[in-house]
């Protein structure tokens, strides 16, 4: 399997500070994360924090971009919150509680359950195949 093939893997959003206490350095925080995470194969990331060009090119209130957020969210499989106070992805961690969604804060035990999570689709996939035979 190619390193990327990014479809088969499970979707993370990465949670974390965006505003405070400084914007550029949350987002490359942000995005070293995710590539760290990335190239071990097992994910796929989604990076909300790097809306910041969208936000910079066409100004929108953070409750939008919270919302945006959350939309996001609902669609991925996991959770990945990176430390520092920020309200926005306190919120986020609710959301995904709410939903199910699995939550880490672990890089290690993320991978772990990516690969669990991988297993059980591949499992879940032939068991569907083999009922419509």
């Amino acid at each position: 399997m190619s390193l990327h093939d990014f479809h088969h893997r499970p979707l993370v959003y990465v949670a974390g500070p965006y505003r405070l206490p400084n914007p550029a350095g949350n987002v490359g925080r942000a995005v070293r994360l995710a590539d760290r995470l990335q190239r071990t194969g097992r994910v796929t990331c989604v990076v909300p924090h790097l809306n910041i060009l969208w936000d910079t090119l066409k100004e929108h209130t953070p409750t939008y971009w919270l919302d945006y957020d959350l939309a996001l969210l609902a669609r991925c499989d996991a959770l990945f919150r990176i430390p520092g106070e920020s309200p926005g992805s306190d919120r986020e961690i609710e959301f995904a509680q709410e939903r199910g969604i699995p939550t880490f804060s672990s890089e290690t035990e993320l991978l772990y359950w990516a690969t669990q999570h991988r297993a059980n689709r591949a499992g879940e996939t032939a068991r569907r195949i083999i009922e419509g035979l």
